[in-house]
């Protein structure tokens, strides 16, 4: 027979271990002294203090250990291995954890703010405002396309003054709330590598890159005007008309055009009817907005003819065009 001592010395398990184990039933001694407590054990149960002592190292659950004694050779060698797996799936989920880390730290040293969504997301957004971006070279500070991330939410927004484009993406978002005024080149280079799997866009104050594009371009230090403002202002229109795209994209094909003149550019505008008011819009830009919406119908916002006109997709609000009237 051997002591509590000596079984200790030969397993690795320490004494208070193997008093544990004795309370739990999972190593019991072959007798324990009625008089004084002295536990003694058989030398047939060394065997199984080291098996203990070996899947205790490893981390295996009590009850695990307590039935892999029990059960004997074969179902222990089927125990080890789920346990191995349970450990690397464990070290893989902790390696992506502390990477994950890793990145939030770099981001909060950097001032930095990680976007990722699917590239799809990201191209329809763009799709959805790139044409509402101005060309004026006199006013550079709308040759571009707003970036705005807040609350989980990627808001991109172009404007030319006489219509504005907003587009919204979920995303997945590392870093604080940022605005970053994305130059059109930059834009146009990444929409067409947008192909496929989840994008990922780094904005820093001075920097932003888009994997896996691998574009990187300094943002432009612009004071990009304030589209909540005009949103705000927009609330509740007294009209709203559903239409089909198609013909009223042939309606407008065949509508008389009135050229008009603004700032030296010449352009032709037509008049639209929408419950009995008549609004005069920019007709290339009304065009483009058809396009942008992309759906076979299109939902008309109307506040009364000097007001903005809102071209929408029904039931969706993660995109629309604003288009400015013509007046006389």
């Amino acid at each position: 027979m051997l002591s509590i001592g000596e079984v200790a010395r030969a397993s690795g398990l320490s004494v208070s271990a193997l008093r544990f184990y004795d309370s739990a039933g999972v190593l019991v001694p072959a007798e324990v002294d009625a008089v004084n407590g002295y536990r003694r054990y058989d030398y047939s149960q060394l065997r199984a203090a080291r098996l203990i002592a070996g899947l205790r190292r490893v981390g295996m659950p009590v009850a695990e250990i307590a039935e892999a004694v029990r059960e004997g050779n074969p179902a222990v060698r089927l125990r080890l291995d789920e346990h191995r797996r349970r450990l690397e799936d464990g070290l893989a989920d902790a390696k992506r954890e502390l990477l994950r880390i890793h990145a939030l730290l770099d981001l909060e040293e950097n001032l930095m703010t990680r976007i990722s969504l699917p590239a799809s997301a990201l191209a329809a957004a763009l799709d959805a405002v790139r044409f509402a971006a101005g060309a004026d070279p006199a006013l550079p500070m709308l040759q571009c396309v707003l970036a705005d991330v807040t609350d989980g939410v990627l808001t991109l927004v172009a404007t030319d003054r006489f219509r504005m484009a907003v587009a919204t993406a979920a995303a997945e978002v590392e870093g604080p709330p940022i605005r970053s005024v994305l130059p059109l080149a930059f834009v146009d280079e990444l929409r067409p590598r947008l192909t496929g799997g989840r994008a990922v866009l780094d904005l820093a104050p001075d920097s932003v890159r888009a994997e896996p594009a691998s574009l990187e371009v300094k943002p432009l230090d612009l004071d990009y005007p304030d589209h909540r403002r005009l949103l705000d202002g927009l609330a509740g229109p007294s009209r709203r008309v559903t239409v089909d795209t198609e013909a009223l994209r042939e309606t407008v094909a065949a509508s008389p055009v009135a050229t008009r003149e603004h700032e030296g550019r010449t352009y032709e505008a037509v008049t639209l009817t929408l419950d009995d008011t008549d609004i005069v819009v920019n007709r290339e830009f009304l065009l483009q907005a058809l396009d942008a919406g992309n759906a076979g119908q299109l939902v008309l916002e109307l506040d009364g003819p000097i007001k903005p006109l809102a071209v929408r997709v029904p039931g969706d609000d993660s995109r629309y065009s604003i288009l400015m009237p013509v007046r006389n």
